[in-house]
């Protein structure tokens, strides 16, 4: 069907692609296959049989027609002649399913345009195929990625994250952070999409997963499980609150979230525009959580009153503070832990 050197043009793409891009000579080859026997349709008739055979250690592509020797010829695109078939081999007989091989003119007389379409489209799938599995392993982790490209009009920023090009929205990013081109940035990977259409994945660095992968990174304690994250709540680029805990009773999980002079949590604060974080000792006694979780207000005492829900006491002084501004301090310590928290004056 083609001379060697295109041949080995053929098979030489279909390894290129497979190292390069991560697409499988299989899927290649059945897309391939597919857009041939759409062509040959186009040409012959949507009911011609063909059969399509590659041989790749041959570096040969051979196209079969398939049809059935009958005496009298009714759908051409199906039988063929005892005496037509005689002239392609003497030993065909009546009745026969017998097979032509489509000669390498007459294949060329096939919609090229509509094979090439095909080809690329099948190669465009199998490109996000693969990078789809290459982010579905990294999802719910951290990546690091180079600022490509910002988008002046709407502020998305086009990452290169070692995978291939993807977008961080405007709205993943933290409020009032600013990129250039060639920064290296961390960035979450919330979302793999798995159709057709639209962002192939979506990456935050708004999200709370954020802030307890960078904990994890930092704080060795934390990766080996001797400190775990119980809890996180965050408001991107204001404030954090991490509720952590012990499995070691001689390891403090504030402490080694906070690093000798602070040196751990100032890495974390950094990589966050400056964004605050308090660390929070977990108990499993509701009332000693929440009002640890209100900090760094004083809290004078905890009374639930509902099944995840509390009436908090603190002095007059301390009300502000517990509250927050515009109540992001209470609303943060109602995510952390949980509960529907009425913050009250004694």
């Amino acid at each position: 069907m083609a001379t060697k050197s295109s041949k080995e043009s053929f098979v030489n793409a279909l390894e290129l692609l497979e190292r390069e891009k991560g697409i499988p000579k299989e899927y290649m080859i059945e897309k391939i296959e597919a857009a041939l026997v759409s062509a040959y349709h186009k040409e012959y008739g949507v009911n011609a049989n063909v059969r399509i055979e590659f041989n790749l250690e041959k570096d040969d592509v051979r196209v079969f027609q398939q049809k059935t020797v009958v005496e009298t010829v009714t759908d051409p695109e199906l039988e063929i002649s005892l005496e037509d078939a005689k002239s392609h081999n003497k030993r065909f007989k009546l009745g026969q399913l017998i097979e032509i091989k489509v000669k390498p003119e007459n294949f060329r007389r096939l919609s090229a345009a509509a094979a090439k379409s095909v080809i690329i489209q099948s190669i465009r799938e199998g490109e996000r195929k693969a990078m789809q599995e290459a982010y579905e392993s990294q999802r719910d982790e951290i990546i690091t990625a180079t600022v490509s490209k910002i988008d002046p009009v709407n502020g998305n920023v086009v990452l290169e994250t070692g995978t291939g090009r993807a977008v961080l929205l405007k709205s993943e990013q933290i409020p009032g952070e600013e990129f250039v081109v060639d920064d290296r940035v961390k960035v979450f990977v919330m979302e793999v999409n798995k159709e057709a259409r639209g962002p192939l994945v979506t990456l935050s660095r708004s999200h709370a997963g954020l802030v307890r992968r960078l904990f994890e990174l930092e704080v060795p304690e934390i990766a080996e499980g001797v400190v775990m994250i119980k809890s996180v709540s965050r408001e991107a680029g204001v404030r954090s609150k991490v509720a952590v805990y012990s499995r070691d009773p001689d390891v403090d999980p504030v402490g080694a979230c906070i690093g000798n002079r602070g040196m751990r949590i100032a890495g974390i604060v950094d990589e966050l525009r400056g964004e605050k974080i308090d660390i929070i000792n977990y108990s499993e006694q509701p009332e000693e959580f929440i009002a640890a979780a209100l900090s760094p207000a004083r809290v004078i005492s905890v009374e639930m009153t509902g099944e995840r829900a509390c009436r908090v006491l603190v002095d007059p002084d301390q009300l502000s503070l517990a509250i927050g501004r515009e109540g992001l301090n209470a609303r943060l310590a109602a995510r952390l832990t949980g509960y529907k928290i009425d913050i009250k004056a004694e």
